[in-house]
């Protein structure tokens, strides 16, 4: 499986035999160039796989089961021991003269197959790592996304705020010369240079966004100390995404729901484990024991069988089997919740789309012919410098709400993805977001 969004080429791939990115690896190489040719998702990908501690604990977690199975496939151990009677009394057993001792070899007889159900249960428990493991990889991939998403739209705000300022500039030009030339007021001039510090204040506003982006970013692979670098990607680039009910049926095969499948085994070796529990074990032993009258040695043997086995597991069997009654219920309630889930994000981000779709063939092709055409007028005199700055506000607003548009529609294809564990988009570019 991979993690694709819009505006990346691939995403990284998401199998649990994946290798992270090595020193000597093309991934790392282009790493270590990223400050000058921009950071790719796939390379932010890369650096959160390699050193991200939420993976790397899993394989001390596989090692832990593993020694696990090996505990469970172990038989019961035999127990030597030595047995004195007779011996440290009084009158003729004082001393160990007269000591009746006994040497012994005992061990236990599992029944029921116990060993099969311990070992089937270790068994299960390490197939289910890997589900959790790859679940575990799709969720940080996915956060990844989400940060490296940030990073994209604060780039993004600080290319409008470019903008505002440029345009802002503009106008404080053009309103100093016609207050030169008598021909608007003082205050106009004023009010474009008031205007101008305005959009000033908001370009370092969004250039400190970038950066606070950035470390949040850059954090998911320890990085701490470093500066910010500037990512790749286009968030207006939304791809096309298939129906919702072809989307729905990739659900069964995603880790959310495969854990499932791991846990029913699971669940069903503790059952067969507890009902194991109702053929009692055997303990035995046999030795050799001193006689204390003739001096010689005779052969000692024992057999012990525990009673009432069955009724003292009828408990933890029941427990099992309510158990295992219950994981369907389990299931059906994850299946109606990411059901749910996906069915919100897909709304969303068709609905989304649609209207950066509007942004991008009406509304700002119809703002910009209309500032065009306020700059003429305002420079022929015959439009107030309110008018057109009226109009320059209404531009930057649905810059702004385009972006605001395309990151949620983003967001929801994140989401998506993250459900569904499929790369399942081809990327349509848009328009750059600042036109």
């Amino acid at each position: 499986m991979a993690l694709l969004v819009g505006w990346a080429s691939a995403g990284y791939a998401a199998d649990s035999e994946a290798a992270p990115p090595t020193p000597s690896s093309p991934a790392a190489a282009a790493d270590a160039n990223a400050a000058a040719t921009g950071l790719t998702l796939d390379q932010a990908m890369g650096r959160t796989l390699d050193k991200h501690p939420d993976l790397k604990i899993f394989e001390y977690e596989e090692l832990t089961l593993r020694a696990d199975a090996d505990i469970a496939a172990q038989r019961p151990p035999l127990t030597a021991g030595l047995r004195f009677q007779n011996a440290l009394g009084t009158n003729e057993t004082t001393g160990l003269r007269n000591a009746e001792i006994a040497l012994t070899l005992a061990s236990v007889l599992e029944r029921g197959g116990k060993r099969e159900a311990r070992q089937a249960l270790a068994g299960s428990q390490l197939d289910a790592l890997a589900t959790t493991r790859e679940a575990k990889r799709l969720d940080l991939l996915a956060e990844v996304a989400r940060r490296y998403l940030d990073v994209v739209a604060a780039q993004v705000a600080v290319d409008i705020a470019e903008r505002d300022v440029a345009q802002r500039e503009r106008t404080v030009a053009a309103a100093a010369k016609r207050f030169a030339a008598g021909a608007s007021p003082e205050s106009a001039q004023l009010t474009a240079e008031a205007l101008l510090s305005r959009a000033k204040l908001d370009r370092t506003r969004s250039t400190y966004g970038v950066a606070a982006a950035y470390r949040r970013l850059a954090i998911l692979w320890n990085e701490r100390s470093g500066t910010a670098v500037r990512v790749t990607g286009n968030a207006l680039s939304l791809p096309d995404v298939a129906d919702f009910a072809d989307l729905a049926g990739l659900l069964d095969r995603t880790p959310d729901m495969r854990r499932f499948a791991d846990e029913t085994r699971i669940r069903e070796a503790r059952l067969q484990l507890a009902r194991s529990a109702r053929s009692p074990d055997v303990t035995w032993e046999v030795g050799v024991q001193r006689l204390q009258d003739f001096s010689s040695w005779g052969l000692l043997a024992g057999v012990s069988i525990p009673l009432g086995s069955t009724r003292r597991a009828e408990p933890q069997v029941r427990a099992a089997e309510n158990e295992v009654q219950a994981l369907a219920l389990e299931r059906e309630s994850s299946d109606f919740a990411l059901y749910a889930t996906l069915a919100q994000a897909h709304g969303q981000y068709v609905a989304d789309k649609a209207e950066l779709q509007g942004y991008r063939d009406e509304l700002l092709p119809q703002l910009a012919r209309a500032e065009a055409a306020a700059e003429r007028a305002y420079r022929a005199g015959a439009l107030s410098y309110l008018e057109w700055a009226q109009v320059q506000d209404d531009t930057i607003t649905a810059l702004k709400s385009q972006l605001a548009a395309a990151i949620e529609a983003q967001r929801a294809l994140i989401e998506i993805q993250r459900l569904t564990g499929e790369p399942i988009v081809v990327a349509t570019p848009l328009k750059d977001a600042v036109p």
